[in-house]
């Protein structure tokens, strides 16, 4: 396996240059960018990233051998592919366009998409069908893309437990579309092997993040890693077991005031868990 950071946990004003040798000093093989709104940050990913702005990335990639491992995105909150509004749900079919456009122009072999969108408007089962038929009406686009597509258990109540993701990816039945597991996302309410073991074969990336539990149930709050409950040790063992050998990109949150510290202490604490 190979460690990357996410650029989210770059405090915002930092360019593309800093931020690329920063990473790179800290000691991480990877970086994954954000598709993000239009001045997000100095280091995001928009609709307006032109062909020259992706040449100077791809350069900075080049020059701190930090290969752009994945694209993120933030936009699917208002563009929600399980929407019960078609011309929202052909919104995020765009988001996944822009997402594989940046992919396969970057090199960065995948692309993180969110398919939620329950709410008081659409019961979970119609959010289920709507994200499906969503996906599936690109599916062929994405295939041809060359791209993966990893699906991630965000906070969103859409997939709340390991067979609603592997059963969705199922029904979807692509080779091009998987799971993004992120590990501290449902450390609240479950243990993130039995994930791992339900989507063994699908995983397509990996995000980690630490996750405190509060003395109450379902109660707690994202921490550094090493400082929460999960146990790494079992996590990666389960990992391995299910035969993933990819990018693990941490998503923390930023330090402001020593941004530095928090790159390097990341990565220390994934290089002690690929050593254990």
């Amino acid at each position: 396996m190979r460690i990357a950071m996410n650029a989210w946990s770059i405090p915002a004003h930092i360019p593309f240059d800093a931020m690329f040798a920063q990473i790179a000093a800290a000691g991480f093989a990877g970086i994954e960018l954000n598709l993000d709104r239009t001045d997000s940050s100095a280091h995001s990913l928009t609709s307006e990233t032109d062909s020259q702005a992706i040449r100077q990335i791809r350069s900075l990639s080049e020059q701190y051998r930090l290969p752009v491992c994945s694209v993120s995105t933030s936009l699917y909150g208002a563009n929600q592919l399980g929407s019960a509004d078609g011309a929202e749900r052909r919104r995020g079919q765009d988001v996944i366009k822009r997402q594989l456009e940046l992919a396969r122009a970057l090199d960065a072999g995948a692309i993180l998409a969110v398919p939620g969108g329950i709410s008081d408007q659409v019961m979970r089962l119609d959010a289920y069908a709507y994200a499906k038929e969503a996906i599936l009406e690109i599916k062929g686009e994405i295939e041809a893309s060359g791209i993966m597509v990893g699906l991630e258990n965000v906070w969103n109540s859409f997939f709340l437990s390991p067979s609603d993701l592997s059963g969705f990816i199922a029904d979807l039945d692509s080779p091009a579309i998987g799971a993004y597991f992120d590990v501290g996302n449902v450390a609240v309410f479950s243990r993130p092997e039995d994930w791992i073991a339900a989507l063994a074969g699908r995983i397509v990336r990996i995000h980690i993040k630490d996750f405190k539990r509060g003395a109450s149930w379902y109660s707690g709050h994202f921490v550094n890693l090493y400082e929460g409950s999960i146990n790494w040790l079992s996590v990666m063992a389960s990992l391995r077991q299910a035969g993933y050998d990819g990018w693990m990109t941490a998503e923390l949150a930023t330090m402001p005031q020593y941004p530095e510290l928090l790159y390097q202490m990341t990565a220390s604490a994934m290089k002690h868990m690929l050593e254990t």
